[in-house]
């Protein structure tokens, strides 16, 4: 299920994750207005769709609007006339370590100002994008959309306040909104320097480098891994399934895999199977364990992953080789506590 022929505003759509969104909705003939204030999104991701000369056939489907969530007036003017808003502008796990404060800005008054602007334009629905990390660590496995919120990070938690606010735009003044929890999504586009860089592209770029993986805390922490593509087409689902209307999602894998798994897989494929990850101290706030339920996104949105976490890391390595990256430049620059 897609929306098709519509006008829709994506936040963070320069992003990993909202560039391929914006691929799926532009693929079905929408008109997208990305925002995005390219601090952590870039331009580079959307060049097939900004260039017209790449593919006429999208030509002028894409606008990308350099703005900030933060910006209430900026958002009540992009969200003027679109009929559907999804929100994923957002600041991540690890900015909330050292910069609290700018992560409560972004993901909670941010949201708040596309809430009111959606609200106020009488948008037909928003899809407000959450997080894993709203759950804190699992208490039972697997995860279902009731599982308590009980969020160990200020990220975590400012995403909880977002789905907050969203909730409330929807039960006060009936804006037609769907939240979706995702969890760790991975694959080509993913950031791989700074505070973005998650854990497999640093694992993978490090291996390639011919340097080992380093776990931080004791590697028996889990996560579910999902294929961003996967992830991209369950968002775009609640952006027009009925059903989902009022309701949390979860997208997810419904597998979970350890973080030492994970070295070991990725160590495995690059032909150095013999070896094993450096261990460092554990990351501040840093849940134990992740396993999502995905059955309310199959039976709400006919949504079901399809790429294994296997199939998924060869075809992220085949991408990172085929874009020609240099990975020991990147080891150069890589700080190995990006918090």
């Amino acid at each position: 299920m897609t929306p098709q022929n519509q006008r829709i505003v994506v936040t963070g759509g320069a992003g990993f994750i909202g560039s391929h969104v914006v691929d799926l909705l532009v693929a079905a003939n929408n008109r997208v207005v990305v925002v995005d204030n390219l601090s952590t999104g870039t331009r580079r991701n959307l060049s097939h769709h900004l260039d017209s000369g790449n593919d006429r056939s999208h030509a002028g489907r894409v606008a990308l609007v350099e703005a900030d969530v933060t910006d209430g007036r900026a958002m009540n003017d992009v969200i003027a006339d679109a009929d559907v808003v999804v929100h994923m502008a957002v600041a991540c796990v690890r900015t909330g370590i050292g910069r609290p404060l700018h992560v409560h800005e972004v993901n909670v008054s941010g949201t708040l100002n596309v809430c009111l602007a959606a609200t106020r334009n009488r948008v037909g629905r928003l899809v407000y994008v959450s997080s894993s990390q709203a759950y804190g660590t699992a208490q039972t496995v697997p995860m279902t959309e009731d599982h308590p919120t009980e969020p160990t990070t200020i990220h975590g938690a400012s995403k909880l306040m977002g789905e907050t606010y969203t909730m409330l735009m929807a039960r006060t003044y009936g804006l037609p909104v769907v939240i979706v929890r995702l969890f760790n999504s991975y694959g080509p586009r993913e950031p791989a320097l700074g505070t973005g860089a998650e854990v497999i592209p640093k694992f993978v770029l490090r291996t390639m480098a011919g340097a080992r993986p380093v776990v931080f805390g004791s590697g028996l922490q889990t996560r579910d891994f999902v294929w961003v593509e996967d992830s991209a087409r369950g968002i775009v689902c609640a952006a027009v399934s009925d059903a989902c209307l009022g309701t949390v999602v979860n997208l997810g894998r419904g597998q979970e895999v350890s973080i030492r798994q994970l070295a070991a897989k990725i160590l495995a494929i690059l032909g150095r199977g013999a070896e094993s990850p450096i261990f460092d101290r554990r990351r501040p706030g840093d849940v134990e364990r992740h396993r999502a339920d995905i059955r309310r996104a199959g039976r709400l949105l006919s949504w079901h992953p399809t790429v294994s976490i296997d199939e998924g890391l060869r075809r992220y390595i085949d991408w990172l080789v085929d874009s020609g990256i240099d990975a020991d430049a990147w080891l150069a620059r890589d700080e190995r506590r990006n918090w």
